[in-house]
């Protein structure tokens, strides 16, 4: 099985070194494409406006001057082009990417790009704890559940047009209660936070940030990171509303 890695945080992101020795429990055949960059909330971005750019670390082991729906399109259609992947893993993210915020997220976007394309597709997070931890999100649950989630949806039958969001909690991996499969949740506040500074030169400038997610609403993603759970999460990118469509329609009668 020839495994495609990726991610949002970067080519040297600790959580991409977590994915790979996860990834190599599964098969021997491992490439890396990754942004040679941060990109985190990035979402389903493709940069048109400028050229990429492609370095080689090592083999099989590339980054892409992109968002990471470039590095996997410059994977499957070029450096890949003649091998293609089997699967597609996209993290390991540092921090959640549970209910709405998934939209945002460069690496549940890398897995949409490789649904896109035909291949089977997992992104896996892992949440931490608490604001600015940076470099020392821990990886423990990541490392010790990883290979336990994804064998077993590796050996389900393929679904095109679906992706697989993993979401591993902020505990002990000891204490983690197990595996649930749960819908996409949703936040039931507004979370976005603007901070406001001023740089040395007297010119404001602000951060975006996000604060506590607020009630869990029940059989969501939400529920069962914050009960203990590793969560499994079927997406798909057809983005039709079909409740709304008859409706619609009326109105142009």
């Amino acid at each position: 099985m020839r495994i495609l890695l990726t991610n949002d945080d970067g080519v040297h992101a600790p959580g991409l070194k977590v994915l790979e020795a996860i990834a190599r429990t599964l098969s021997d055949d491992i490439w890396i494409v990754a942004p040679s960059e941060e990109q985190s909330g990035a979402g389903h971005s493709l940069t048109l406006t400028r050229p990429l750019r492609i370095r080689k670390h090592g083999e099989k082991h590339y980054s892409v001057t992109g968002t990471p729906t470039d590095a996997v399109m410059m994977a499957v259609g070029h450096l890949m082009k003649d091998c293609k992947p089997d699967l597609v893993l996209s993290g390991v993210n540092r921090g959640a990417n549970l209910a709405e915020d998934v939209t945002y997220s460069g690496t549940v976007s890398a897995a949409m790009e490789g649904a896109i394309s035909g291949i089977r597709s997992i992104a896996l997070s892992q949440v931490y704890s608490k604001e600015g931890m940076g470099d020392t999100v821990p990886f423990a649950c990541a490392e010790a559940w990883g290979e336990k989630v994804l064998r077993p949806l590796i050996a389900q039958p393929a679904n095109a047009r679906m992706l697989i969001n993993v979401n591993f909690p902020a505990i002990d991996p000891a204490a983690v209660k197990g595996i649930r499969v749960v819908r996409q949740g949703f936040h039931d506040v507004d979370r976005t936070q603007i901070i406001e500074s001023t740089d040395p030169r007297g010119y404001r400038y602000y951060w975006f940030g996000l604060g506590s997610s607020g009630a869990a609403p029940e059989g969501t993603d939400l529920e069962a990171i914050r009960d203990g759970y590793i969560t499994v999460t079927p997406l798909h990118y057809d983005l039709t509303h079909d409740a709304s469509l008859a409706g619609l329609a009326d109105a142009f009668v």
